[in-house]
């Protein structure tokens, strides 16, 4: 029996993510969600109570896919988000230049978890393969970060990188040099976990092949 081939939204506006799946040999159209994340999160924690990390990743990214997956038809929405657990306590992207410097004061040398959340929301129509499922979990990899310097993390804080990004670092950018080494999924680490996307997708009856453009499959 023939898969069809479903389209991918993803609800990011993160290029790292993008690239990813490019890079993958998956072409996704992007629509990024309007979720308050302060929001949802309070929400979250007023009806469940404190919430661990990755439950954090995963509520907010079930609340992009979700939103997203309201103003769409006919395609299957995934959407991420990332944060970084440090001495039990949750971070997102910091929020100015003093605090991305204090971050990195209590990151240098040390090790850190980053959970990226993953939410699949399926809507295709039921005649194209759809199932209507929402569906998500969370990948986790220990990252041990290099010793750093004030004067280097000053530097690189001064790069306007570590604002952008989950955690004030980056595995496949400027903040390269600063990782002495991981424990898992790389891919989760740029902020969205290929191998978890895959059995998620396969969960609704997608297989990962199917994805693949014919761009990528010519090597182009």
């Amino acid at each position: 029996m023939t898969n069809p081939t479903a389209s991918i939204v993803l609800a990011s506006a993160s290029p790292a993510r993008k690239k990813l799946l490019l890079a993958a040999g998956v072409e996704p159209s992007i629509v990024v969600s309007g979720v308050d994340e302060d929001a949802v999160t309070a929400a979250a924690r007023e009806t469940y109570g404190e919430l661990a990390p990755e439950d954090v990743a995963l509520v907010l990214a079930r609340a992009k896919a979700e939103d997203v997956a309201g103003q769409i038809e006919h395609a299957v929405v995934v959407g991420c988000d990332s944060v970084l657990e440090l001495d039990g306590e949750v971070h997102g992207k910091p929020a100015d230049a003093a605090e991305a410097v204090e971050r990195w004061s209590r990151m240098s040398g040390r090790s850190g978890v980053l959970h990226t959340g993953h939410w699949v929301v399926d809507m295709r129509e039921p005649g194209a393969g759809g199932t209507g499922a929402t569906l998500g979990a969370t990948a986790s990899t220990t990252v041990h970060f290099a010793r750093v310097d004030m004067a280097e993390v000053e530097a690189y804080v001064a790069t306007g990188e570590p604002l952008r990004v989950a955690g004030a670092f980056t595995l496949d950018g400027l903040g390269s040099p600063y990782v002495a080494g991981i424990e898992g999924d790389p891919s989760n680490v740029v902020g969205l976990s290929l191998p978890l996307l895959r059995e998620l997708l396969e969960e609704v009856g997608i297989p990962w092949r199917s994805l693949r453009s014919a761009s990528s499959a010519r090597g182009n």
